[in-house]
């Protein structure tokens, strides 16, 4: 299967004249099963805890449009129900894309992540830094003030591979197929191709979390 790196229609919002019409139809009408989002035909487990709703951000440090999308997501996390969990899951499309992968569970499993998140982001894509290699990320992570050594036993350990090796399962359960993309109580997927764009996807995500309380 040959997997798109990015969904191109995530940054359709920005678009202007007359393909703002069926743009706006999108929006306003409700959204629809094969349509704004696809229902799974098997149900993947979630990580959320009972009474609660998962929703898990697919994304890749290196592509730009999920780095523009970091902030919408932020903005729309610090508004949603208190039963709603966010998770985030670094993809693994192909084997270049596994040493941020390690990166991003590596943050978690050190307790850095809330701090160095979307540092790596502005790295990658305003400072111009290539951290799509372990010696590379190693070396950006100890000038960030992190324990070097610590950092590069726990990255290359069996621990952060396992996380890995599940996030890349978890991708091919939701069929992800473009980043950033959306997945919802391990049911429901939606991502910018689908949706329209990134902003119509989080109503659809909306949408579905209201179906979802609703025994639907």
């Amino acid at each position: 299967m040959k997997r798109r790196i990015f969904s191109s229609a995530a940054v359709a919002a920005l678009a202007c004249g007359p393909g703002l019409a069926p743009l706006a139809r999108a929006q306003a009408r409700q959204p629809e099963s094969g349509w704004d989002y696809l229902t799974l035909k098997q149900t993947v487990a979630v990580e959320a805890p009972a009474g609660s709703i998962e929703v898990i951000e697919f994304f890749w440090y290196n592509c730009r449009f999920c780095n523009a999308f970091e902030p919408v997501l932020d903005a729309w996390s610090l508004r949603v129900p208190k039963d709603v969990v966010l998770r985030r899951v670094p993809v693994g499309f192909r084997d270049e894309f596994v040493p941020q992968q390690r990166l991003f569970y590596t943050l978690r499993a050190m307790g850095e992540f809330d701090r160095l998140h979307a540092k790596v982001f502005a790295a990658i894509h305003t400072e111009r830094i290539d951290l799509s290699r372990g010696p590379a990320i190693v070396e950006w992570v100890a000038q960030q003030g992190v324990d070097k050594a610590r950092f590069s036993a726990l990255y290359t350990s069996p621990q952060i591979q396992s996380a890995v090796g599940s996030a890349t399962r978890l991708q091919d359960a939701y069929k992800v197929e473009g980043v950033p993309a959306l997945g919802v109580a391990g049911r429901f997927y939606t991502d910018g191709s689908i949706a329209t764009n990134m902003q119509r996807a989080l109503q659809v995500v909306d949408y579905l979390l209201a179906e979802v309380r609703s025994g639907r």
